[in-house]
This record gives structure tokens, C-alpha cells and sequence, in this order.
């Protein structure tokens, strides 16, 4: 039995090959009972089923009440063992637990014998850890991004891993270096992040969660510096759109350019010593990059949220004892004539749709069509994800589907995952 042990990264960069990424390593994990390998002499525990009752044989200090013979050492298991009440032609070969500490002195030998081993259980079994304990979150951006702050808010007790891409967060989970990722979808004032809805086509991870998060811009600079000697301001393109009215009855004569993420830009701007650079970040960005806060609430909006997604490689058991929602997307070849059937087969059942976001479809972006299905006359094709309020496990929900699917070429459910109750307020200075 072996327990595969990640390497753990500050700062992954899956995309160039895993080039940073330390070589897997193995530590076999042995029973207590013995310190080699069981072995069966009949052939049994190839399956997995067979591995799991060996361990929980092995882990049973339950014994027959019948004295048995030695075991024989010609390697044959001609003698019947009765393990938990039950005869079996097994040789297990047990070793007693009072032998298992032949080297301790006699004082020990005098001493109360030690407590049996604990039996294992199905949680010993379990690969994945409790919800929120011990899980490696995969962000996009690095320690201070808003991505950071909506992971720690999804799973309070994970170990955060931050990721130079948003592709890297999925291939991330995908590889079994995090357990989760964390990425956003959608913001109240910049609107859908495009590339994180094709990465979830492209990737076949799940979304398993979701969590709103309100969003405090700050404008940051080097210590000392004054906001009119600033040239230009850095960000992520999400935030600098989230501040463009504000940056602009600041009076400041500055460009504005785009970078990976809002941390990212306070960090850039602390490692090169820029004092002609602000930054627009977290105010936690500016205690951990020692850059001092020249504005604070800078975004348009100050019910600024942004929704993120916690994806798994794995779905969860959709349920009815509280709101759901799922997320589908899907693909028809007759044009958006047939998008309007799909939306009706929720609307007949009363199925509110919270989102309908569009996108070219990369395969067959432009359809050539006329009177003989052959022509010059050209029309777009499109993916169309849908986010509707709704548990896979109601029957509405699955009747609505399979109505939809009767109208499309290509259908594909995301997830189907509790929706995020928690209430908010205005965003405000932490």
C-alpha cells in the first residue's frame, strides 16, 4: 500500500513543461503486524476489494478461539484459520502482538502490554481529505490576489497555492498537485472573464462550488511617493476597468496597462523600485509588498463582487435540501433559432436562469450556409453557458435537459453545486 506524497510549491509554473516541479516521490506504508509484505499463499489480494479486507483482517485483533497449529514452514496452508468468526483456507500467518516488541527488555516485559493497534475505517480508505481540512487550493496570481482571499473564503483551513496562469490552476488539479482551484467567472462591474469559460471546456474538471467575494480596490505606490508623480498605473485588465471612472475623476494624466494580476502589479512595482508606478491591489498586497495606500474604495461600484468557481476533478452528489444551481453549456447546428426552444424547456418549468454567456465555437467558427447548404452566406457559430437554479437531482432539472438536448449537437453539464447564501455588503476597507 503506498501514499503518493506531492511536492509542495510556492509558485507554480506548470506551463512550461513542469520544468519547477520536484520529482514525485513514494513512501510505502507498511502494517503494523509485521514488517515485511503479507503474503497469501493462495493466490488472494490482487483485486482491490481483496487489498481492502486483507487491511481490515490485518487491523483486527480478533482471533479464534481455537488454538491453531504453526504455520507451515514448507510455504503450504494446509490448516483452516478462522478469522472474525468465519473459516477461511487463508495462511495470514499472524504475528501475536505480544511478539511484536522481542527486543524490548525485561523491565518492559513486566509492564502492562501495549493497546492493539486501531482498527482501520473507511476514512482510512478515503483519498480525499475532509472538506476544508488539509486541501491544497490552487489560485491564480500571487499571495495578496483577490483569487487568495476567495480561496481561504471557500476553504478556510487549505494550504494555497498560487499559479502564474489560470491554465496552471487547472493543470494543477488535473495533475494531483492541488486538491482544488479556485478561479473567478464573472464580476459585477467588468463582466464575464472569457478565458476561464474556455478553459472549462477545454479541461474536464468540475465545478464543485462556488463563492462571492466583494472586491476593495486600493491605489498603491513605493513609500513617500505622491499620487500626481505618477506615470501609470498597473493591473490586472478585470480591475482596471472595475476603476476607470474613479481613475479618471482622480485628475491623474497616467496610462493604464494590464498584467497578470492585481497582486502581481504591486509586487512588479516593489522588486524594481518603480516611483513613477502605482499599482491598483488589496490593501493586504500593500502590507506585504511595504507599499503605502494613496486612495482606498477606487472601484466605479462599491457593490464591486466577484463570483468565483471551486473546481475538482471529481463531481459532487447533487441534493434537494438546499439551493443549487448548475451550470451547463452547449452547442446547436441549426443558428440561434434553436436557442430560443432551449431557453423555453426552463421556462415551462419554472427554472430560473441566472446567467447565459456566449462564445465563438474555436472548432467551427463560421458556418457557410444557402438555399442548397452550400453558399458565401456566413454565420457565426456560438457555445452558450448557462448557469440556472436548479438541483440535478430534482426531476425538473432533468426533464428540462433532456428536453434541451433534443434541440443541440453537443451538451455538457459543468456541475451542479450549492449556491453561495452567504450575505454581503458594500465593499469596504478591511
Amino acid at each position: 500500500m503506498q501514499a503518493l506524497l506531492h511536492p509542495s510549491s510556492n509558485n507554480l509554473k506548470i506551463s512550461h513543461v513542469l520544468t519547477r516541479v520536484a520529482p514525485t516521490r513514494f513512501a510505502v506504508v507498511k502494517c503494523a503486524y509485521r514488517s515485511d509484505a503479507v503474503h497469501f499463499h493462495n493466490g488472494i489480494g490482487t483485486s482491490r476489494a481483496d487489498w481492502q479486507s486483507s487491511c481490515a483482517i490485518l487491523a483486527s485483533n480478533v482471533v479464534s478461539q481455537q488454538p491453531q497449529p504453526p504455520p507451515d514452514k514448507s510455504g503450504t496452508a494446509d490448516h483452516v484459520a478462522s478469522v472474525n468468526g468465519h473459516k477461511t483456507n487463508v495462511d495470514l500467518d499472524l504475528v501475536p502482538i505480544e511478539k511484536l516488541s522481542s527486543s524490548s527488555s525485561a523491565d518492559d516485559k513486566s509492564s502492562s502490554p501495549p493497546p492493539p493497534p486501531r482498527a482501520l475505517t473507511i476514512t482510512d480508505l478515503s483519498p480525499a481529505p475532509m472538506h476544508g481540512s488539509q486541501l491544497r487550493v490552487a489560485y491564480q496570481g500571487v499571495p495578496g490576489a483577490y483569487s487568495e482571499a476567495a480561496a481561504g473564503k471557500a476553504y478556510p483551513k487549505c494550504e494555497a497555492i498560487p499559479c502564474d496562469q489560470f491554465e496552471v490552476a487547472f493543470q494543477a488539479v488535473e495533475l494531483w498537485i492541488a486538491d482544488r482551484a479556485v478561479l473567478p467567472l464573472e464580476n459585477s462591474l467588468g463582466g464575464s472573464i472569457h478565458r476561464n469559460y474556455d478553459l472549462l471546456l477545454r479541461h474536464r474538471l468540475h465545478i464543485v462550488g462556488e463563492v462571492q467575494l466583494p472586491v476593495h480596490h486600493c491605489l498603491l505606490a513605493l513609500p513617500g511617493v505622491r499620487k500626481e508623480y505618477l506615470n501609470r498605473v498597473i493591473s490586472h485588465p478585470q480591475a482596471l476597468a472595475q476603476c476607470e471612472l474613479t481613475l479618471t475623476k482622480l485628475g491623474l494624466n497616467v496610462t493604464r496597462e494590464a498584467v497578470d494580476d492585481t497582486a502581481g502589479a504591486a509586487e512588479f512595482v516593489a522588486a524594481n523600485n518603480l516611483r513613477d508606478t502605482g499599482a491598483i491591489a488589496s490593501a493586504r498586497a500593500a502590507d506585504l509588498y511595504g507599499l503605502e495606500i494613496l486612495e482606498t474604495g477606487i472601484q466605479d461600484d462599491s457593490s464591486n463582487v466577484t463570483r468565483f468557481v471551486m473546481l475538482a476533478r471529481e463531481p459532487i452528489i447533487p441534493r434537494t435540501d438546499r439551493p443549487f444551481k448548475t451550470s451547463i453549456v452547449f452547442a446547436h447546428d441549426k443558428g440561434t433559432s434553436v436557442l430560443f426552444k432551449v431557453l423555453s424547456a426552463f421556462a415551462f418549468r419554472n427554472i430560473s436562469l441566472t446567467k447565459i454567456e456566449s462564445r465563438p465555437h474555436r472548432n467551427r467558427p463560421i458556418r457557410l450556409v444557402s438555399d442548397s447548404n452550400e453558399g458565401t452566406a456566413k454565420h457565426f457559430e456560438y457555445l452558450f453557458y448557462v448557469d440556472f437554479e436548479a438541483s440535478m437531482a430534482e426531476v425538473r432539472a432533468q426533464n428540462a435537459l433532456a428536453e434541451v438536448q433534443e434541440f443541440t449537437s453537443f451538451l455538457r453539464v459543468l456541475g451542479s453545486y450549492p449556491m453561495d447564501m452567504t450575505p454581503w455588503s458594500p465593499s469596504r476597507g478591511d
